[in-house]
């Protein structure tokens, strides 16, 4: 039997069959967990998987499909490498906020470029604009916004207390399947509830103490949309690491970077120190956000000995 997987608790996946016959909750057999060896969960939501019945009546999933795509981030658990967050997605979106939680545009440009690595089209997000009240705050909105816009990256303005800007969301996200993401406490709860309305997704406070969110949603699990597609609802996250970026290729997953690196000196560039370098120049003149420029180099100097080498 075929299937989606729609909801991975990590002890059980639940699957949808693609008969339309029902769902069941499987686990899953041992040799995909060998398969898996470098990652947290061989399954993910998202996967299209095979699910075989036991002698004892328990469904199992015995093998994943080939996957169109997915994306990762470093896993917190150090005797592994890393998580699939998500599997065959149209799109990823990342939900950000400017305060209450504050994200910093370098774990926004780490998401980014995972997506870019991984072949997920991504799009920002950014809620809780009914709390930017001064006219610094929203100047910040504008050149984050205008910043992201200007790379390639659609960009919504919304707020899910008041529901701006939810519109403008729900059309991006029709007919699409695609992952929900962001800090904890950035409010993807809350736009979930407002989205899928029967989703009664719980919804958390951000720590009056640290001034970031809590966990509400302890694992990830696919939500079908009203009008069409559907969200995968995951953790939030603290931080973003990358997996294996080649140092030669972090370029290539910074579009505005990449394009000009077109017209440096030498073919194997770094962009750090060369003479002739397009894109120092580039930052040099404004023309690379120096915000972006800081991701790039952080990136480089997170271990470099890192080969990027696909784990699947």
């Amino acid at each position: 039997m075929k299937g989606l997987v729609i909801k991975n608790t990590g002890s059980w996946v639940t699957v949808r069959l693609e008969d339309g016959s029902g769902i069941l909750n499987c686990k899953m057999r041992g040799v995909l967990r060998l398969k898996g060896l470098r990652c947290t969960n061989p399954v993910a939501v998202g996967d299209i998987v095979q699910v075989e019945q036991r002698a004892d009546d328990t469904p199992v999933v015995a093998s994943v499909e080939p996957r169109r795509n997915y994306i990762i981030r470093r896993s917190s658990n150090l005797s592994k490498e890393f998580q699939i967050i998500a599997a065959n997605l149209d799109q990823a979106v990342l939900v950000a906020t400017l305060i209450n939680p504050v994200t910093s545009t370098t774990f926004i440009d780490r998401f980014l470029a995972t997506a870019e690595a991984y072949q997920v089209p991504a799009m920002l997000a950014f809620n809780k604009v009914d709390l930017l009240t001064t006219g610094e705050s929203r100047r910040q909105l504008d050149e984050w916004k205008t910043m992201y816009e200007k790379i390639g990256y659609p960009v919504v303005v919304m707020s899910a207390q008041t529901g701006e800007g939810t519109d403008d969301l729900l059309r991006q996200l029709t007919g699409k399947m695609s992952l929900l993401s962001g800090n904890s406490g950035v409010g993807k709860s809350s736009i979930i509830n407002l989205l899928v309305p029967d989703a009664h997704v719980r919804v958390g406070d951000v720590s009056q103490t640290h001034h970031k969110g809590m966990h509400t949603t302890t694992f990830s699990e696919l939500l079908d949309l009203p009008n069409g597609g559907a969200i995968i609802d995951t953790p939030g996250v603290k931080a973003f690491g990358t997996i294996d970026f080649e140092r030669a290729q972090v370029a290539h997953y910074f579009p505005e970077i990449f394009r000009i690196s077109d017209d440096c000196r030498f073919n194997n560039c770094t962009h750090t120190h060369e003479p002739g370098c397009a894109v120092l120049s580039a930052v040099e003149r404004g023309e690379i956000a120096p915000s972006r420029f800081s991701s790039y180099l952080s990136i480089l100097d997170e271990d470099p000995n890192n080969k990027y080498r696909k784990p699947f």
